[in-house]
């Protein structure tokens, strides 16, 4: 468990949970990971990646993106560096480097990835590709990431309903992705000074097609972080019907910090982590 101070007034308690699982495929292309800041307190940085590009293209893509992410954070410095520059700059670095290794791996890597950066009086988010953010209270959903995909497009446009797309034969087309031929396209969105009761989910596209923003809510505001997560991957499992992609998620609540308790170190216990 993270204690993490948001501004002097008010303390909350990170209650974070990591799971996956492979799904129905041969490999595992999802990467996760949550990480404090080395140098800098109270600093957190949430990484999902969802790789692509044939066998092993995907995975290494996925790894540039959790090792960007990490080598990124212990350079960044909130007193001279804004939140919004150093999320645009891991982006285009990540991208950067993923196209690099298409030519030294023979390989066509590319990725999604979503980041969520918590720092005091602050959490911001961002996301590329169809990998999602998902924001709550308790059991509400509040906002939620619009996927970079060519049936997300379609549905602005008008031209298919949100049920069509599930089924929609391009619906894991993307129309940007880290590594890709173009410039990626990314969004980042913010809140400022957290409050307990708020949640954040990241996840890949292998868990949220088989829910609704609704189901997302409630599973997740009913239930503590390592609850949630062991029930979205069963029921992710159970309608897959043994056609499943790989599944991956964090869930992050925040609750407001007892202060009988003392401030603990995140420990790996908390990770939950299911490859079955």
């Amino acid at each position: 468990m993270t204690i993490f101070e948001i501004y002097s007034a008010m303390s909350l308690e990170l209650d974070i949970c990591m799971a996956q699982n492979l799904g129905d495929r041969k490999e595992q292309q999802d990467r996760i990971a949550v990480f404090a800041h080395p140098k800098v307190p109270n600093i957190t940085l949430c990484v999902l990646a969802d790789g692509m590009g044939g066998h092993e293209g995907g995975a290494l893509a996925a790894d540039q993106v959790i090792h960007t992410a990490r080598l990124s954070l212990s350079q960044y410095d909130p007193d001279v560096e804004t939140p919004e520059h150093f999320l645009e700059t891991l982006f285009n670095d990540t991208h950067t480097l993923i196209k690099s290794s298409r030519f030294i791996n023979e390989k066509d890597p590319h990725s999604t990835a979503v980041f969520l950066l918590l720092q005091p009086g602050l959490a911001m988010w961002a996301h590329c590709g169809d990998s999602r953010i998902y924001f709550l209270r308790g059991v509400q959903v509040l906002r939620r990431t619009v996927d970079h995909s060519y049936v997300q497009r379609m549905i602005s446009q008008g031209r298919i309903t949100p049920l069509e797309a599930k089924t929609h034969p391009q619906r894991g087309m993307l129309t940007t992705s880290l590594g890709g031929r173009d410039a990626p396209h990314f969004d980042i969105d913010h809140i400022e000074h957290p409050e307990p009761g708020l949640s954040f989910i990241l996840c890949s596209d292998g868990l949220w097609a088989y829910f609704s923003d609704e189901e997302m809510g409630v599973i997740c505001g009913t239930q503590t972080a390592k609850g949630a997560c062991q029930h979205f991957i069963n029921l992710a499992r159970n309608r897959a019907h043994g056609y499943g992609d790989n599944v991956s998620l964090i869930v992050v609540k925040l609750f407001e910090k007892d202060d009988d308790e003392e401030d603990d170190e995140y420990e790996d216990d908390d990770e939950d982590e299911d490859e079955e």
